[in-house]
């Protein structure tokens, strides 16, 4: 499916609030609730819209830290540690990237010793750099038609 003009408005409707009315959308598109709610809803059948989140401030949740992790897995140690990452409930956000290091995680942790027993836990699967978070300059930012410049 090509996302047309309007799918694009739609989209960007529900990344600023996932709970606006398709009433409410309907009237910034210049479309009807129930033509906004069939354009969702076909959307959502072909994986485009992959579901809806609520987001949780980490410091307010209990934790005083976020940390962007990189890890460069030991020889045979990163399908063990991709079988194992899902369990660790600091693990927010992980990904395999291409480059020196195999892995980035986000987590959250407690406090400064969370973060070393987790350390502690993740070297035995490869080589940690750890960088703490001071702030978010961009916080899920929507995903916009792309533009091709030549």
């Amino acid at each position: 499916m090509k996302i047309d003009e309007l799918n694009w408005e739609i989209l960007g409707c529900l990344q600023q609030n996932a709970r606006e009315s398709f009433a409410n959308i309907g009237r910034k598109v210049g479309l009807t609730p129930p033509a906004v709610a069939e354009r969702v809803k076909k959307m959502e059948d072909l994986g485009i819209i992959e579901g809806y989140q609520t987001s949780v401030s980490y410091t307010l949740a209990g934790h005083q830290l976020k940390a962007i992790i990189m890890l460069r897995a030991f020889m045979g140690k990163l399908k063990p540690f991709l079988s194992k990452v899902e369990s660790f409930q600091e693990v927010i956000n992980c990904y395999r990237i291409t480059g020196n290091e195999n892995i980035i995680m986000e987590v959250v942790l407690k406090d400064q010793s969370h973060l070393e027993k987790f350390i502690d836990e993740l070297i035995s699967y490869g080589e940690c750099r750890t960088h703490i978070v001071l702030s978010n300059i961009v916080n899920h930012a929507p995903i916009k038609a792309s533009k091709v410049s030549m």
